[in-house]
């Protein structure tokens, strides 16, 4: 596929993560759509995405940005404390640094007991829709999902806190094809919460 016409559906659906606070997936095709293109076109691959996003963040969100991505990563942590006992690994744009006030927060859960969490939820009396959205290896997984306000963001937070069995966490560290590591424990969100207030 010709470089421009993948860099041009990369960078505008890259305006709308961050402006519109779209995931990846449908922020391509709004961006096809938007530029005219057939559906068929081929889309750039995430990493393409992500790279655009990360320009995009640095042009037009440089004072805002790491100030909202700090306030994201104290919440998840705060969270990542609440449900301390489902061993919680933060992933997504919080974890990687992408996020604006209008990201969502993304727990992955290793539950011995798979309605174990909710129950949780249920016991402090805490407001949950359940839903299914894309997990680890692209497989279909089950989400509660909550909306908590942030007071520093002046918008509501949604909070995804995905349910996987123990096992899956074997796999689930292993770096990704640029040598990252995709999730975070506790320590480790703990740890980029102290780099940049250090």
């Amino acid at each position: 596929m010709h470089l421009s016409i993948e860099s041009e559906i990369a960078q505008t659906a890259a305006a709308l993560v961050v402006d519109e606070g779209l995931e990846y997936g449908p922020a391509k095709r709004r961006a096809l759509k938007q530029l005219g293109l057939p559906a068929r076109t081929a889309l750039p691959d995430n990493e393409r995405v992500e790279e655009a996003v990360r320009e995009h963040l640095a042009l037009f969100c440089a004072d805002t940005q790491p100030a909202e991505l700090q306030t994201l990563r104290r919440m998840a942590l705060l969270w990542m404390q609440r449900m301390a006992a489902f061993r919680p690994y933060l992933s997504g744009a919080v974890w990687h640094g992408t996020a604006t006030r209008l990201s969502d927060i993304y727990l992955q859960l290793f539950c011995d007991d798979s309605k174990s969490a909710e129950i949780t939820l249920i016991d402090r009396g805490i407001d949950y829709a359940v839903q299914t959205v894309q997990g680890l290896h692209g497989q279909p997984v089950e989400a509660l999902s909550i909306g908590c306000p942030s007071a520093e963001l002046e918008v509501i937070v949604g909070i995804h806190l995905l349910i996987y069995d123990l096992d899956d966490l074997r796999g689930a560290l292993r770096a990704d094809a640029r040598g990252r590591t995709p999730r975070g424990d506790t320590a480790a969100v703990r740890q980029l919460l102290q780099e940049s207030e250090s």
